[in-house]
């Protein structure tokens, strides 16, 4: 599947009416600065051998301009970018970004750690706030607790991302202490590393995982609800009840555990769209992550940049795919046994 990938996410932008060469060649542009470009790309060799350099460059590296030195693994050092003129792309390469000046893999993993971070924070807020509220919801059935939480969901699932995040800055960073009773319990968004600082860190993203969670927790509260009322009637539970279980290892362990199948597939593929860049999210808050990077490379055109997120995107996925299976034997003791 991962190969597969490749070959079509480069054909699908192999294949578009923009010419890359005319867009890296920056301004003024003559027929022969198109051309030196074009070289310098590779896109003046035939498709399938673009292709398989594209291919071969990922585990291998490569050159731009691509007549010189061979392909060799171990590649250079991501240090060494130019040799004798030409630009090197370090393992893995997925290509080079002529507007910036750097790899496309530099870019990415200089961008993946913030979309990383913002990621497992609401993943973890939204998991576990919707599923004890889908808990909750259940276990209340038809009363006004039941109501409520699922009012509330639904709410929360109904406002679009950009804003909650908007009425979240305003709230808690911008809106003056002496209007309304404002807050400002937080400084405004500025990203800085865990390692230079933690604290800053920390604060800068709250509101971001905020944001993503009370949009996830929405569906998860619900989804949790539906999966629970179903179990909880299963012929098994009243026999577990019947037993003289504690209620709390019924539901916990008998109700929650058979109903976890479709959470768990939901919220890895969730996950992997997070890790994929939240793309608004990022914008209102200004944090450098892969999703903001992502609409630069869209507005400036950079086909090779939105080449490689895409890849990564993608990749992130089918891994989320994989383990979601692989969890279904660790909960589920039946697919075990088919």
């Amino acid at each position: 599947m991962l190969f597969a990938l490749v070959i079509v996410t480069f054909l699908m932008f192999a294949i578009l009416p923009a010419d890359p060469a005319a867009l890296t060649c920056g301004k003024n542009c003559t027929p022969e600065r198109i051309e030196q470009s074009r070289q310098r790309l590779g896109l003046d060799e035939p498709l399938m051998s673009q292709l398989g350099r594209f291919v071969i460059g990922i585990p291998c590296g490569r050159y731009y301009p691509a007549d010189g030195p061979v392909l060799t693994c171990p590649a250079l050092s991501s240090t060494d970018k130019a040799v004798n003129g030409q630009f090197y792309c370090a393992v893995p390469c997925l290509g080079y970004s002529f507007r910036t000046g750097e790899d496309v893999t530099t870019l990415i993993v200089q961008a993946m750690p913030v979309t990383i971070s913002v990621a497992i924070g609401a993943f973890i807020l939204f998991l576990v706030t919707g599923v004890l509220l889908g808990i909750f919801a259940a276990l209340r059935r038809g009363r006004w607790q039941d109501r409520t939480a699922m009012g509330a969901a639904l709410v929360g699932y109904s406002f679009p991302s950009f804003f909650i995040g908007l009425v979240l800055l305003y709230l808690v960073v911008i809106l003056p202490p002496k209007l309304f009773n404002g807050w400002q319990l937080l400084p405004f968004p500025a990203y800085e590393p865990l390692r230079t600082n933690p604290t800053a860190w920390f604060q800068t993203l709250i509101l971001p995982s905020i944001t993503l969670a009370l949009l996830y927790a929405a569906f998860y509260a619900r989804l949790t609800r539906n999966q629970m009322l179903e179990t909880l009637g299963e012929d098994y539970i009243r026999t577990a009840r019947s037993k003289g279980l504690p209620e709390r290892t019924v539901i916990f362990r008998h109700g929650l555990r058979a109903g976890l199948t479709p959470i768990v597939t939901a919220a890895g593929l969730d996950f992997a769209f997070l890790l994929g860049g939240a793309v608004i999210v990022e914008q209102i808050f200004a944090l450098p992550g892969l999703g903001r990077m992502t609409v630069d490379a869209v507005d400036d055109l950079d086909l090779q940049l939105i080449l490689g997120t895409v890849l990564v995107t993608s990749v992130f996925v089918l891994i989320a795919n994989l383990i979601v299976d692989i969890l279904y034997a660790v909960i589920d003791p039946r697919v075990r046994l088919t």
